[in-house]
């Protein structure tokens, strides 16, 4: 028997953890002296409370939120698949589909066809609602931003947002939120209150082998049919005393400082690295977050790109190939510091002097 396909990530492979690792968007400055400490202190020996009573209250506090609004996961991808299955089941018979972003994380997609359900992928006209939206609302929408693979605003978040048919829910996944560069979440106070809040700290704090997230249903009870099912679809203690340790020093005075310290180092790191793969002949496109996205087909010297990916791989540099995004013939890096930068540079002239 044939399995699916795995779904393709950045990271640590087949080949170990690259020396120098731009496939990945975790925070560069990382990772956070404080979480670390805390992870250090956490023990293991014992079960978390099962509630999460204290953790839930610091979050609720962190947000400015009631606790019950704070649904604890193991991960992002847990929780996206979970609130999934709790739409699938609520809407069992009903014609719809899930709304993804035209360019978006694979979990979205793949989570809906796990239940059956088809997938859509909304209109991307800046400031605009999404016209399949409006006639024919979906059973869940998914939003990021800043967006991914691109690091840009959701186009028309706003007016999507104010679109939303009663009782869809609409998901906005905030991963990058806290290491977001320039510009700023386009939506009112009363607008994010009427969407599930997905939050992921690991990346910000530089610790992506610490799984944890949480998100925050909206305010009101429109939604409180999926939250009950939420808490009924969670497993036992989804969360073990590291992640607890981990999400709980996020939410410290301590390491928000380290984080609002970090941003300027990668503002200045991000743009040295554009500059330099504009140098490659790659086209760098814009992002506001701690990572771009770059179309590298017509750079000179590149005759293969998955050559040049490999040939890369294997002086242990690895970059993300954006074609599982929708995005052929583009690669999206992560900024880095400049020890790897110039690893990069120097890798990239010996692929050139190879096919000159």
């Amino acid at each position: 028997m044939t399995g699916s396909p795995l779904p393709v990530h950045g990271g640590p492979d087949a080949q170990g953890v690259p020396l120098h690792d731009f496939s990945t968007n975790a925070n560069a400055c990382g990772p956070c002296p404080h979480a670390v400490a805390a992870l250090r202190a956490a023990d293991p020996a014992r079960y978390p409370d099962p509630a999460y009573t204290a953790l839930r209250e610091q979050l609720a506090a962190f947000h400015g939120v009631a606790r019950d609004r704070i649904v604890l996961a193991g991960s992002a991808s847990e929780f996206i698949a979970r609130i999934t299955a709790a739409v699938a089941f609520g809407a069992r018979g009903q014609p719809g589909a899930v709304q993804v972003p035209r360019h978006a994380y694979g979990d979205y997609a793949r989570a809906a066809q796990a239940w059956g359900l088809a997938v859509r992928a909304e209109e991307a006209a800046e400031g605009a609602v999404d016209g399949a939206m409006a006639a024919e609302p979906p059973l869940l929408a998914w939003a990021c931003d800043p967006s991914a693979p691109l690091g840009r605003p959701h186009a028309g978040l706003a007016a999507k947002v104010d679109a939303l048919a009663p009782g869809v829910p609409m998901v906005l996944d905030r991963a990058y939120e806290p290491l977001r560069l320039t510009g700023a979440l386009a939506l009112a106070p009363a607008q994010l209150d009427r969407v599930w809040q997905l939050w992921s700290p690991n990346k910000a704090l530089g610790l992506t082998g610490v799984r944890g997230a949480y998100a925050i249903a909206p305010a009101g009870d429109a939604q409180a049919g999926l939250l009950r099912r939420l808490s009924h679809l969670a497993p036992s203690w989804p969360l073990g005393a590291h992640a607890v340790a981990m999400l709980q020093s996020w939410a410290g005075a301590a390491a928000q400082a380290w984080l609002a310290h970090s941003l300027p180092t990668l503002r200045a790191w991000k743009a040295e690295q554009m500059r330099m793969c504009a140098g490659f002949g790659w086209c760098v496109l814009d992002s506001d977050a701690n990572y771009f996205c770059a179309d590298w087909r017509a750079a000179p010297g590149l005759a293969d790109a998955a050559a040049a990916l490999q040939a890369l791989r294997r002086q242990g540099l690895k970059l993300r190939d954006a074609g599982s995004f929708g995005l052929p013939g583009h690669v999206r890096l992560g900024v880095r510091g400049p020890h790897s930068q110039a690893a990069l540079l120097a890798a990239w002239a010996s692929i050139r002097s190879r096919h000159p």
